[in-house]
């Protein structure tokens, strides 16, 4: 949660760059991991063509951080949707650099590996989730938005978005049960 957010939120729609680097740090892993979720090779793409979209519509945003978080991640999905979209139509492309040998460390590669084990560990269990279960609980936990605004994102009912929340939850406590955890190796 931002500390202040109406008056970082009216800084950033005048352009002051503290505040949008303040937006930005608070959301944006949350943004790359639900996209990530949804289409990894693209991830880090889609969140950038998101940004851009905010950067380019913040003076029109009006609302508290929730509602701030619902728009963030509507213009995601929706960027999401046109990638996949745009991708099924054209060939696929070779990347120039295969690996990450031109990233640079950060200060405790050790932690960070560590941690993007964890989030990746977590995020290949919701991938085998239904797309709509695995959309609604990344929406509702990474988002951290309520019912009615993950039903406006996805275009379902409230009690729909409940439905596939149970689901899902319930599909993924199978998943990680013991049982299934041994199996799986």
């Amino acid at each position: 949660m931002i500390e202040d957010f109406p008056a970082t939120l009216r800084a950033a729609q005048v352009g002051e760059e503290w505040a949008i680097a303040v937006l930005w740090e608070e959301l944006n892993h949350r943004l790359v991991r639900f996209l990530w979720a949804r289409d990894r090779e693209a991830a880090e793409d889609i969140a950038s063509e998101t940004w851009l979209t905010v950067a380019r519509k913040l003076s029109c945003f009006s609302g508290g951080e929730v509602e701030f978080r619902a728009w963030l991640f509507t213009i995601a999905r929706s960027r999401l949707v046109d990638w996949q979209r745009r991708s099924q139509r054209r060939p696929p492309t070779v990347p120039s650099s295969p690996g990450g040998e031109d990233l640079a460390a950060s200060d405790d590669p050790a932690a960070e590996a560590i941690d993007a084990l964890d989030t990746a560990a977590a995020l290949a269990v919701i991938g085998r989730l239904p797309a709509d279960q695995g959309e609604v609980i990344l929406l509702r936990v990474l988002a951290g938005l309520d019912v009615a605004r993950v039903a406006a994102i996805v275009g379902k009912r409230p009690g729909t978005v409940r439905m596939l929340q149970h689901r899902g939850l319930r599909r993924l406590a199978e998943l990680l049960a013991p049982s299934n955890a041994v199996m799986s190796r």
